[in-house]
C-alpha cells in the first residue's frame, strides 16, 4: 500500500469511527425521551416507528459490517425489522444497539486497510469494503434524522443537536 493510500484508509476509518460514536448518543437520547408507547408509534403505514429503526439499523449493520467485513455468519431478516411492533422495552434497544455499534467499531478499528480496498458482496452488492463501510455509516446517519425527527414530533422541543460551535442563544 502507497503511504497516502494508508493515510487515506487511517483518516477513513477514524471519520467511519467518530460518525457512529456521534449519532449513536443522539439516537440513545430520544429513545430515553419517549416512552415505550411512543418508541412503537408509526406515524402512518407507510412509516416505520423509532423500534423498527434502531432494528433495522442493527441488521444492517450486523450483515454489512459483522458479516460482510468481518465474516460472520449472516442471518439477518430484513423483513422482520419492520413488521415488528413491539413493545421491545428500550432497555432492550439500546444494549441492541451499544452493542452492536460497538462490534462493528471494534471490526473497523481491526480491519486492515487493505481489507478497505477489496471487494465483497453483501446483499446483492458487488462493494469494496471501504464502500460497505461508507454506506453503513450513511444509513446510520439517514435513520438517526429519522429517529430524531421522531421525537422532535412526539416532544415537541428543540432537542439541540444542531447548534453550530459558536452557537450563542440570544438573551
Amino acid at each position: 500500500m502507497k503511504p497516502d493510500e494508508a493515510i487515506l484508509a487511517e483518516t477513513f476509518r477514524k471519520d467511519a469511527l467518530s460518525c457512529f460514536n456521534k449519532y449513536l448518543p443522539r439516537i440513545i437520547h430520544c429513545l430515553e425521551l419517549l416512552n415505550e408507547e411512543e418508541i412503537w408509534w408509526r406515524p402512518n403505514a407507510a412509516s416505520n416507528a423509532a423500534g423498527n429503526i434502531v432494528l433495522h439499523l442493527c441488521g444492517n449493520i450486523r450483515q454489512w459490517i459483522l458479516s460482510g467485513l468481518a465474516g460472520t455468519k449472516d442471518v439477518r431478516e430484513r423483513d422482520k425489522e419492520f413488521a415488528e411492533l413491539g413493545p421491545i422495552p428500550r432497555e432492550v434497544l439500546i444494549a441492541r444497539l451499544k452493542d452492536t455499534i460497538e462490534e462493528a467499531c471494534q471490526i473497523i478499528d481491526a480491519t486492515p486497510m487493505s481489507t478497505f480496498f477489496r471487494e465483497f458482496d453483501i446483499q446483492g452488492y458487488h462493494v469494496t469494503g471501504a464502500t460497505a463501510v461508507t454506506w453503513v455509516y450513511e444509513h446510520f446517519v439517514y435513520h438517526a434524522g429519522q429517529i430524531i425527527y421522531l421525537t422532535k414530533l412526539k416532544r415537541a422541543e428543540d432537542l439541540h443537536f444542531t447548534r453550530l460551535p459558536d452557537y450563542k442563544p440570544s438573551a
